[in-house]
């Protein structure tokens, strides 16, 4: 067996869902391969990349929703999801109590389907009262927050 049969065959066994190969030739020559099969580890897949947040606007519900306690205006959910006050487990939140925040601040992340929704402030105000707790899941239009317009 030449050189490069030796290569061709070593590549193929590695290829094939074999354990245990044995070849012997007519004028002596042998060879043997042999590997574990219940250990193989699968070669790594290639993750794809995270996906970017999407910047959306909080729309204010022209009624003040079931949860507000006032008749103050609210900053409501765009979407159905899961509400975090902050960018990661720990960290500072976007916003809390007596904070003033301007148009297209940041002021919460709702996750939809394993994406991080920022969601941006309508307008200029000042926050009165978060009404949803973190990690809570949000309908559409679930008010988020007693505001006070600036």
């Amino acid at each position: 067996m030449t050189r490069e049969e030796i290569k061709e065959l070593v590549q193929l066994f590695a290829e094939a869902n074999i354990s245990k190969i044995k070849i012997k030739e007519q004028d002596g020559f042998e060879i043997a391969l042999e590997r574990d099969m219940c250990c193989d580890v699968p070669a790594p897949v290639a993750c794809p990349p995270a996906p970017q947040p999407i910047n959306v606007n909080v729309v204010n519900e022209a009624q003040p929703s079931s949860n507000a306690k006032s008749n103050k205006p609210t900053l409501n959910s765009p979407m159905v999801g899961t509400f975090y006050q902050a960018p990661s487990p720990g960290a500072t939140p976007f916003v809390k109590v007596g904070s003033t925040v301007k148009k297209g601040d940041t002021i919460a992340i709702i996750e939809a389907m394993k994406i991080m929704n920022e969601i941006e402030a309508e307008f200029d105000c000042r926050i009165t009262e978060v009404l949803v707790a973190d990690g809570q899941p949000v309908e559409f239009n679930t008010a988020l927050f007693v505001v006070e317009k600036l």
